[in-house]
């Protein structure tokens, strides 16, 4: 099993009272998250797109968020979580340049990851008066497959769609290396998973909860992957899954963290915007909120595999059940609410005592996908 990093520009009203650039300040924190986490032996980072979704995240312009990275990072591999690549949103030719530019100044390190946007407040922002959120899956459906085509054609043949069209034209620059970045879709409910694996894209899974879950995930995916007819050039057989992670020195103190980072409102604000989610039995409607966690609910919460907490020790002993579930990446959704010196202690933490445990594969998996191509 391999290990990310999920980042989205959380910026709590809490730290907003006591921080005037406290916008400013997450940004640049997340980036250096980012940064520790490629030292820290770490082998993906993804960055979120979103919009509108005030608090939550304010993390628009991923492209030039992971530009900057491309840059800053010597070996991570560096993935859009997501870039949204409706018409309505971004052009599907920017998307496509964007994709190749940052293959370009990663040396080969782009991961592209494509969604549909996160629920109603953020879609209809961009499609007024849509009524069905479901509507946004027929855009994605007829673009998604357009982008090998735009990479890999000297001059792409053009496209004439409900949604959107193009004459034929060189889309520049190409992807670097001959092939294209592995290509993901962002799945926030069971039968997605089973779409993508029948287009051969990889799995952001934002929206698994548990270990538990991991079992119809994997039903549904890969028995369609097995018969997957990819859009792209390749098959990215690629189950991501994302977790909360505090990791400390001992078991009390990542409790400690925990209890004091605010994490019951970050779900709060989790199902107040993504409503296309599947919503759990107990989850209140926004303004309402989560009851703060105490110590007991963070137990609770450790013991129901719902978060990643503990000493080094057993913080691997729970990534080992992910990777037992069949994960084939573990990505922790990072900064939760935690502070500064926390979370890069997590990191390196886990960094040191954890993966070096379980990923002992040097080669990204995606990379030996991609260069099969190419050789």
């Amino acid at each position: 099993m391999e290990f990310g990093l999920f980042v989205q520009g959380y910026v709590p009203e809490s730290r907003r009272r006591t921080d005037p650039e406290a916008e400013h300040h997450a940004l640049v924190e997340e980036t250096e998250y980012v940064i520790q986490a490629d030292r820290s032996g770490f082998k993906y980072a993804w960055a979120s797109e979103h919009h509108f979704l005030d608090e939550y995240s304010h993390l628009s312009a991923n492209d030039v968020f992971l530009g900057y990275l491309a840059h800053a990072t010597e070996r991570i591999h560096l993935g859009s979580g997501i870039f949204n690549p409706l018409p309505q949103v971004n052009h599907p030719v920017k998307v496509a340049e964007k994709v190749a530019m940052l293959d370009h100044l990663s040396g080969g390190r782009f991961e592209f990851g494509s969604g549909r946007g996160a629920g109603s407040h953020e879609i209809l922002g961009f499609l007024p008066g849509v009524t069905d959120m479901n509507a946004t899956k027929e855009i994605w459906e007829e673009t998604i497959a357009e982008f090998p085509r735009m990479w890999l054609q000297d001059e792409y043949q053009g496209f004439t769609g409900r949604h959107w069209s193009l004459p034929p034209r060189k889309v520049l620059p190409k992807p670097y290396g001959g092939s294209h970045p592995a290509m993901w879709y962002a799945a926030g409910s069971p039968p997605s998973y089973a779409m993508a694996g029948r287009k051969g894209l990889g799995v952001l899974g934002f929206s698994i909860q548990k270990v538990s879950d991991m079992e119809w995930v994997l039903d549904s995916y890969k028995n369609a992957i097995e018969e997957a007819e990819p859009v792209g050039g390749f098959v990215n057989d690629n189950v991501m899954v994302t977790s909360t992670a505090i990791c400390a020195e001992t078991h009390a103190k990542a409790v400690e963290i925990a209890v004091g980072g605010g994490l019951n409102y970050l779900q709060s604000l989790l199902f107040r915007y993504h409503d296309t989610f599947p919503r759990p039995e107990g989850i209140p409607e926004w303004p309402e909120l989560l009851p703060e966690y105490t110590e007991e609910i963070i137990e609770l919460l450790i013991a129901e595999e719902l978060m990643i907490c503990g000493d080094p020790d057993e913080v691997f002993r729970q990534c080992k059940r992910w990777e037992q579930a069949g994960a084939d990446q573990l990505s922790f959704g990072l900064p939760i609410g935690i502070g500064y010196e926390d979370t890069m202690n997590t990191i390196k933490l886990i960094g040191e005592h954890v993966i070096p445990k379980i990923d002992t594969d040097p080669v990204h998996r995606t990379s030996r996908f991609r260069h099969a191509v190419t050789q």
